[in-house]
């Protein structure tokens, strides 16, 4: 049995709150690294305490800035190798670069797949992360995978509002399977948006398939990045009838000016995850925040301990 005093928990700079969160949870200090940048923005990591044998656990999102968070990953991964600790995790809340996923047209690449390639070859012994884009991604690593689903946490958080005429709204044919998922738990029909996309973050919402006129609506999604499919399958909505629109999403990418869309919008409430920080200046009234802090902190404890983690791949 690996003792606990082996394990070692640290985190870059991209999500340091819930880093701080995972490790209260957890009850142990996050260890002592260094993670600046240069000037011409090259980063550099130090690790300040011995790690060699250690069960080391490195919390890092790939979220904005997108680049800079994937190398801070990569170099410390390299680092703690170098280091000689007996397991490396890279704990990715989440997994930027997962929307290409696949060859979808001429000339492209499969970014997803490459920086799976990137992590394994740093050194990476495992990977932990939720809500991945398409679960085939899982795939494209070489090493073990724990993917997680934060599905629990929206489905106890909606459960609260105790609505009797909820409908669950799948925003394309791909998320479809998610949605099911929260409507069998809220006990609530599921409806989908049929949907084109004319070209990259740009949505056209051609048709409702479901009832929605009179109902609670609540949109499920793994990410919102401009909101234009929300955004235009509430505008839907309303004119269907529609009574009141939530919606959830995992990572809250909301890039540009997608807060004050939301803000602006008739939705009554968006409620997403800490997978990527929200900082105080852009958080708006619209947006609720729960954390995976928990979720995360213990499928770190049961990774550690040689524990089975299936149980929260629900």
């Amino acid at each position: 049995m690996v003792r606990v005093n082996e394990m070692g928990l640290f985190a870059g700079r991209a999500n340091p709150r819930l880093a701080r969160d995972i490790a209260e949870y957890l009850g142990i200090g996050l260890g002592d690294i260094e993670v600046r940048s240069f000037s011409d923005k090259e980063v550099y990591v130090e690790i300040n305490e011995n790690v060699r044998g250690k069960d080391i656990f490195l919390i890092q999102s790939t979220c904005p800035p997108a680049n800079e968070s994937l190398m801070e990953l990569l170099i410390m991964i390299d680092a703690f190798q170098r280091a000689s600790a007996r397991r490396i995790t890279a704990v990715i809340p989440y997994y930027g670069y997962a929307r290409q996923d696949r060859k979808d047209q001429p000339r492209v690449p499969i970014t997803a797949k490459l920086v799976a390639n990137l992590i394994t070859v740093a050194g990476a012994d495992r990977v932990l992360t939720i809500d991945l884009h398409a679960g085939q991604i899982q795939g494209f690593f070489d090493i073990k995978v724990d993917h997680l689903f934060a599905a629990p946490i929206f489905v106890d958080y909606f459960k609260e509002k105790h609505f009797d005429d909820l409908v669950v709204l799948s925003p394309d044919v791909g998320g479809v399977r998610r949605a099911r998922a929260y409507a069998r738990r809220l006990n609530a029909p599921l409806a989908i948006v049929d949907k084109r996309r004319p070209m990259a973050n740009e949505a056209q919402v051609l048709h409702i398939v479901g009832e929605v006129k009179g109902k609670h609506v609540l949109i499920v999604d793994d990410m919102i990045d401009t909101g234009g499919t929300m955004i235009a399958a509430m505008e839907v909505l309303k004119e269907k009838g529609a009574r009141e629109i939530y919606a959830s999403c995992t990572h809250p990418v909301l890039s540009g000016g997608t807060r004050d869309r939301i803000e602006r919008s008739s939705l009554k409430e968006l409620v997403v995850t800490d997978t990527i920080p929200l900082v105080e200046n852009q958080k708006v009234s619209k947006i609720r925040v729960l954390s995976v802090a928990s979720l995360l902190g213990e499928a770190i404890r049961r990774i550690h301990e040689n524990r089975s983690v299936s149980s929260l791949f629900i």
